[in-house]
């Protein structure tokens, strides 16, 4: 039986990270990481990098990584209460804002702010990768596995797939 104060703490947690979700739920992985791990302890990094792995190889959306920390962490409650945190407020803004925004697409304000977004969410992106490479990477090769990756997606046309395929032999073996 999962314990009613934990299950509303992880709500609680969630529902405020909802309406900060600019770019998705990836880009708030830092925030996820550092409120799970280090602020309440509820997980350790290899259990939040392997949450995040799970979640990012099931089909469907993103938010699942919200869905299963908050069932690791309280059960099926607060599977129920975290998924339910991140996506109603998120989705009642975004219903608001689509509103108003749809309005104005020709406003010269609308323009700044969407080109004024996009970098915003390439950071976050590229801090999310940085927190969960902290989290997973405790050698130099394995650092350098996941710097050569990042590498090959960002600045060839090889298939990701064949970069992390690489890099899976590599774990599998023990060499990181």
């Amino acid at each position: 039986m999962s314990d009613p104060a934990l299950t509303l703490e992880v709500a609680r947690q969630f529902l405020l990270l909802s309406v900060l979700s600019i770019g998705g739920i990836n880009s708030l992985v830092p925030e996820i990481h550092r409120i799970i791990v280090d602020a309440h302890g509820w997980l350790t990094d290899a259990q939040f990098t392997e949450l995040f792995a799970i979640a990012q190889a099931a089909p469907g959306p993103n938010f699942l990584i919200v869905t299963i920390i908050g069932f690791v962490v309280a059960g099926v409650p607060g599977a129920l209460a975290a998924t339910v945190a991140i996506c109603g407020p998120s989705s009642v803004l975004t219903y608001t804002v689509a509103h108003v925004w749809d309005r104005f697409r020709e406003a010269r304000w609308r323009i700044v702010i969407q080109r004024a977004l996009a970098p915003l969410t390439v950071g976050l992106m590229f801090g999310s990768g940085y927190v969960l490479s902290r989290a997973a990477d405790h050698t130099w090769l394995a650092y350098a596995v996941t710097l050569a990756t990042a590498g090959v997606m960002l600045w060839t046309r090889l298939h990701p797939l064949a970069a992390l395929a690489l890099a899976a032999v590599l774990g599998a073996t023990g060499l990181i």
